[in-house]
């Protein structure tokens, strides 16, 4: 008999909206902070720099109020978890839109103080269950705001690693969120039950294909922190990389996930 399939993770958008707010808000403070050389510096974006990454940032938020202004779908014909392999095709148009925003918001924080608005006025204008036409197919509001949390935990990294000493912090719970979105997109990616992948103290997940673990100690294991898995996920760190610096560590001939990564483009 197949095994059983596993219910998809739930996320309390209550929470998962404190979460984005919260995470947004670090970044809010630590861009105040930035000098015109800071933000003229460049990131690990390609040719971006850190004032279009802030732009970006801010584009995490009003991508709601975009997506609402949309007409309704009739009906759900996406998963959550189809996101982070979706939005890759997106890119060209992200780097495009991150460099008109700069452009147009001088001055940073005004620019993420109206995204941060128009965001909390049109969540509490419509119900989480509000489907919303992304790029992974229609999803519940819910839903995509999980992805908030994602990209602003992601892009948080990303502004450290481009400003040093700017030491943003990291929300728990978007953190949290945003490993174990990423952390069940591998899952699906690689359906299976021989290797387990641990990100503790927020998610464990069965993956690849082979013989299943049923008790006991896994013969394939794979073991890192949230943000090594992170940028593992997204390609800021590249698997051997990670090994050489001891960022991750991994047991069993099915512990490989190399050919796996990175899920989020």
């Amino acid at each position: 008999m197949p095994p059983a399939r596993k219910r998809p993770r739930a996320y309390d958008p209550a929470r998962t909206r404190a979460a984005v707010l919260a995470q947004f808000g670090h970044v809010r403070a630590a861009v105040r902070t930035l000098t015109p050389e800071q933000l003229a510096l460049p990131t690990r974006l390609g040719e971006w720099t850190v004032r279009e990454l802030v732009a970006h940032v801010g584009r995490a938020l009003t991508a709601v109020d975009l997506l609402l202004d949309e007409p309704e779908p009739a009906r759900q014909d996406g998963r959550l978890l189809d996101w982070p392999s979706a939005i890759a095709s997106d890119a060209d148009a992200i780097a495009s839109t991150a460099r008109r925003l700069a452009a147009e918001h001088p001055d940073p924080d005004a620019g993420l103080a109206e995204a941060e608005r128009r965001f909390t006025g049109r969540l509490d204008t419509h119900p989480g269950s509000r489907l919303v036409p992304t790029s992974a197919g229609a999803l519940p509001l819910a839903d995509y705001v999980v992805t908030r949390a994602v990209e602003l935990v992601v892009h948080t990294d990303d502004l450290n690693a481009a400003v040093p000493g700017l030491d943003v912090p990291y929300d728990r719970q978007a953190l949290a969120a945003a490993t174990r979105l990423l952390a069940d997109a591998l899952a699906v990616k690689a359906p299976g039950g021989s290797t387990e992948v641990r990100i503790p103290p927020y998610a464990v997940v069965q993956c690849v294909e082979g013989p299943r673990h049923t008790r006991g100690t896994p013969p394939n294991v794979v073991e890192t922190d949230p943000l090594t898995w992170i940028r593992l996920a997204t390609g800021r760190l590249a698997w051997q990389d990670a090994l050489d610096g001891a960022a991750v560590s991994a047991s069993g001939e099915r512990a490989d996930l190399s050919a796996l990564l990175p899920l989020l483009g």
